[in-house]
């Protein structure tokens, strides 16, 4: 949990000189006001806007807090907390719904060859302001860098204080290094749901864009991990807080930095380049009758075993730093029919379910009965959103992520313990989604495609048995020793990706719709 004492308060500053025109502190509101309708078309152009496809109808500032530089001239840089509604329907009826979005707002006189086009807000046009160009800072390599001073002057878990925002950073922690001379700053792209400034080869601050009242998991639990001694995760060294109006008790994460991890290799790319490889290599050619060589599937089981090993590490040192609690019958049939719920929903959005609802059904009743016979369950916080993407390959080994869990969900929900089995099953989707890569781009009827489908399966089927005995050889239970959970979290799993992909990427539906055909086949057995 983060440090509850009082944080050292910075002195503010009067408002400097922008190289468009002077902003005075009084003026800062009008600023905001003349800025508002220019983000009505710039947010959902974003991709870490989780409104897409319903109109925005309103923008309003829920906190204003200036960000000083430290000479006259110096660009302005606000930080603003944005409720944005919308409206479901056509924007003219409906049920409005409020969001609310961080915002580092900078303002110039014009765009420069750094600020790419997307990061461009929009020019303002009449008043006091007129001609002031506005852009989304994160973008802006200089005042990235001043946020990263704030957080450096937190000096401690104690902490400083400027207007709502309280930054902190873990004690006796120096990170003046990052900000002194030659110091640099960039934008990730690997983010889609939130926004990644890379401080050099050192640091990395993830900023994150919906904001709820609350503790993120993603501070919490690599907090706690950090308290664990775990070398899985990057080290996190400084977080910033803001209240929000409507929830003054309950301090909303803004932002996470943690050591970069220079030099790795995302898990996703990892995977998919030795899949990639597959396609060029002659000896698939040999694949006949199902029976692939291991020269050409296995090279790859070394590393999903390693990271299983790696995965169940983390669940370990979880249990041993947060509460674990047990499942009774009346909960496990409750997570089961929550399940079973999930699916009725998912066939009415997309039809090509429905002829395999009655034996995905029978897996998650499975669950049921396995409660009403006294089993019982472990619960406990997990990561909540793993798959390769949410993974990386150091020299040091193997790296999970990103424990911020599905945006989608409520706070409530991603902190909620968990089986860990739900972890590792959504770790065998994301072979099986690696491994569908094999085929993309492969006409339906390329002669070689029968032949590369028979491969791919049997790629996903080698690293995940390895995936699931590294998990066991760490000592954490043997997820394969309990098929019953397993396969009714995978089959969860699975329904939410058609959904999704049915809404979002419809090429690519076939993936999880090969895996609810195998799961439903399986059930019928």
């Amino acid at each position: 949990m983060t440090d509850t004492s009082r944080p050292r308060t910075i002195a503010p500053t009067t408002p400097t000189a922008t190289t468009a025109t002077t902003v005075r502190g009084a003026d800062l509101g009008s600023l905001v006001q003349d800025v508002l309708p220019l983000l009505l078309d710039w947010l959902p152009r974003q991709r870490w806007f989780a409104g897409k496809g319903r109109p925005v109808t309103a923008v309003s500032p829920a906190t204003v807090t200036l960000l000083p530089g430290l000479r006259p001239g110096d660009p302005l840089l606000l930080h603003l907390l944005l409720r944005v509604e919308q409206r479901s329907g056509d924007g003219t009826s409906g049920t409005i719904s409020t969001e609310v979005y961080q915002l580092l707002l900078g303002a110039r006189s014009s765009v420069g060859s750094d600020l790419p086009g997307g990061a461009v807000i929009g020019r303002i046009s009449g008043g006091a302001h007129d001609g002031l160009l506005t852009y989304d800072a994160a973008y802006d390599p200089a005042l990235a860098l001043r946020l990263l001073g704030f957080l450096a002057s937190a000096n401690g878990s104690q902490g400083a204080q400027l207007g709502p925002l309280r930054f902190r950073s873990l004690l006796g922690l120096e990170l003046n290094d990052l900000t002194g001379p030659g110091a640099s700053a960039r934008i990730g792209t690997a983010e889609q749901s939130n926004t990644s400034i890379i401080y050099g080869d050192t640091a990395i601050l993830k900023l994150f864009r919906r904001i709820n009242p609350g503790l993120n998991p993603d501070l919490e639990l690599s907090l706690a991990l950090s308290r664990a001694g775990s070398a899985r995760i990057p080290a996190p060294l400084a977080w910033y807080e803001g209240d929000l109006p409507d929830a003054p008790d309950l301090p909303a994460t803004l932002g996470l930095l943690q050591r970069f991890l220079h030099g790795g290799k995302d898990g996703w790319e990892f995977a998919l380049a030795h899949v990639q490889r597959l396609r060029t290599d002659p000896e698939w050619r040999s694949v006949h009758d199902g029976h692939p060589s291991d020269h050409i599937t296995g090279n790859f089981s070394a590393e999903s075993f390693l990271l299983g090993r790696a995965t169940a590490e983390v669940h370990l040192a979880l249990a041993r730093t947060l509460p674990v609690t047990v499942l009774d019958r009346s909960e496990i049939e409750a997570l089961a029919d929550v399940m079973a719920l999930r699916l009725d929903a998912a066939v009415l959005a997309v039809p090509a379910l429905a002829p395999y609802r009655a034996p995905l059904r029978r897996i998650f009743q499975a669950l049921a009965a396995s409660a009403r016979d006294g089993r019982l369950l472990r619960a406990q916080r997990i990561h909540g959103d793993l798959h390769l993407g949410q993974s990386m390959r150091t020299a040091r080994g193997w790296a999970l992520l990103d424990f911020e869990g599905e945006p989608a969900k409520s706070l409530e929900e991603r902190r909620r313990p968990q089986p860990a089995v739900r972890d590792v099953a959504a770790m065998l989707r994301s072979f099986d989604y690696a491994a569908a890569h094999l085929l993309t781009g492969l006409p339906a009827d390329d002669p070689g495609r029968p032949r590369l489908a028979v491969l791919a399966g049997t790629w996903a089927l080698r690293n995940r048995a390895a995936y699931c005995a590294g998990y066991a050889a760490a000592g954490a239970e043997d997820p394969v020793a309990d098929p019953v959970l397993l396969h009714a979290m995978e089959t969860d799993k699975a329904v939410y990706e058609v959904v999704y992909e049915a809404h979002n990427r419809p090429e690519w539906l076939g993936i999880p719709m090969s895996a609810i055909i195998r799961l439903a086949e399986a059930a019928e057995r």
